[in-house]
């Protein structure tokens, strides 16, 4: 049997707006999101029973196997596209579980690549965003993982954007933030708005440091949420606004995961040594961000 294999990048929302509730309890977001150099690993082994196994350095937080977002994809898309060849899935976790950094969306999407690359399906196959969708929110944006404002509940994609290379360090101090406590201590209303989309420019973003000063201006609105919620979110953003060459620190998504963009590598990997040394307990990675 053959095996094809694919990597699931980290996704970092660097601004995250939630524009209102809408009636059917679905929020209305936009968010400028770029994809980290880290990932998780999908495999998928040919001519086999479906399936799925984990493993990996964070594979004991990922849950239940039946309730895995690579699986629920291969079946969405196994349901819009008759006769697909499929087979026995390995995912290797490295990413952090329920951290604001769209891992399991990632490992979803990286499953529907490995289909259509064994399928010959072509990557504009309204099918494949179909299934997508129907898997998750944040599964869309991470089907073809580049820069890109993500609107509506995840569901509307801008073109790929040109972004400058951001030197980056992720820190999660693993602790839980599951999605629904977060948006719930937002406490919106169904049918509630708290603003209209801004309509970024990304022809202007090219530079970083016009990108830097433009996500000076845009929130993460879920960060304060979820600052209530695990206060050592706080303790994280200070530990990385504190690192010489820090340009600026913020939490991605739904948190726990905080980013820091520094001015260098060299910078980005001496602040991981030295809040990895302070704080042993937390998950540090260097990285690269966008480019």
């Amino acid at each position: 049997m053959s095996s094809v294999t694919d990597r699931a990048p980290a996704k970092v929302n660097l601004t995250l707006r939630i524009l209102g509730k809408r009636a059917d309890g679905y929020h209305d977001l936009e968010s400028l999101v770029v994809f980290a150099r880290l990932a998780d690993e999908v495999t998928l082994t040919l001519d086999a029973p479906i399936g799925l196994d984990v493993d990996g350095p964070t594979a004991a937080a990922a849950g239940e196997v039946a309730d895995n977002l690579v699986l629920r994809a291969a079946r969405e898309l196994a349901s819009r596209a008759e006769g697909l060849r499929l087979g026995r899935f390995a995912l290797t976790k490295h990413l952090p579980v329920a951290a604001g950094l769209g891992g399991g969306s990632a490992d979803a999407a990286a499953a529907l690549r490995l289909i259509m690359r064994v399928n010959a399906i072509a990557p504009d196959d309204r099918r494949v965003m179909a299934a997508a969708r129907a898997t998750g929110a944040d599964v869309p944006v991470c089907v073809d993982p580049r820069p890109r404002v993500m609107r509506g509940i995840g569901d509307e994609l801008s073109p790929p954007l040109d972004l400058p290379p951001l030197p980056a360090v992720l820190v999660n101090p693993r602790v839980p933030v599951p999605t629904r406590d977060v948006f719930a201590r937002l406490g919106l209303a169904p049918g509630e708005r708290r603003g209209e989309a801004s309509g970024i420019d990304p022809a202007g973003l090219k530079e970083r440091a016009t990108l830097i000063r433009y996500l000076a201006t845009q929130p993460n609105d879920l960060e304060p949420p979820a600052r209530a919620l695990q206060p050592v979110i706080s303790e994280v953003l200070a530990a990385l606004a504190g690192c010489d060459g820090c340009l600026f620190a913020r939490m991605s998504g739904s948190g726990a995961t905080c980013f820091g963009l520094f001015d260098t590598d060299a910078a980005a990997a001496a602040a991981a040594r030295r809040i990895a040394g302070a704080q042993p307990g937390w998950w540090v990675a260097p990285t690269v961000l966008a480019g």
